[in-house]
């Protein structure tokens, strides 16, 4: 990552990177190939961490999620939970987002209230829908932070929809690596 002119703190957030996503019931031949560049990203990278972790509980299908989704995956408790095993050790010390849905309101709020930052850069899955969730979150709590997404470490649900997701996030000034 390019360090800004300011020389703030470079959060890097992993999304989403659990086992339900690489090898479990949402797999993708795309996520399992971005695993390597994750772990890389992460044992490379100097300032704070964070990660996301999808939730969801038993009653998954009668959510509105779970009827346009109807896959049942990362319930808490369950292996598909996991962040990834690669991950665990890398990640052991970094702050935890557990979201239900796909954009971390959490995450935001701290990103938002944290005068320290002078960038966040997004890596994980899905590109379509909980990366760009959060990366639009984030640039809406603070339209002047740099925010990137490095396209190399991450995967869509699709190779196209990978694509449109980040064309998405570069009209909305979100920066690609």
């Amino acid at each position: 990552m390019s360090k800004p002119t300011d020389g703030g703190e470079h959060l890097l957030v992993v999304v989403d990177m659990q086992e339900d996503f690489v090898r479990g019931s949402l797999a993708t031949a795309e996520a399992q190939a971005i695993v390597q560049a994750v772990v890389d990203k992460v044992r490379s990278h100097v300032g704070p961490l964070a990660y996301t972790l999808d939730t969801h509980h038993e009653d998954y299908l009668s959510t509105s999620e779970g009827r346009h989704l109807p896959v049942v995956h990362c319930v808490k408790g369950e292996a598909g939970h996991r962040l990834i095993a690669e991950l665990t050790l890398l990640l052991e010390n970094a702050e935890v987002y557990e979201k239900p849905t796909f954009g971390s309101v959490a995450l935001a709020k701290r990103i938002e209230e944290d005068p320290k930052l002078a960038s966040v850069e997004l890596v994980g899955v899905c590109t379509d829908i909980c990366v760009v969730s959060n990366a639009l979150m984030i640039k809406a709590m603070r339209p002047g932070l740099e925010v990137r997404v490095d396209a190399a470490c991450c995967a869509g649900s699709t190779p196209e929809r990978h694509n449109a997701a980040l064309e998405t996030m570069k009209s909305c000034q979100i920066e690609g690596l």
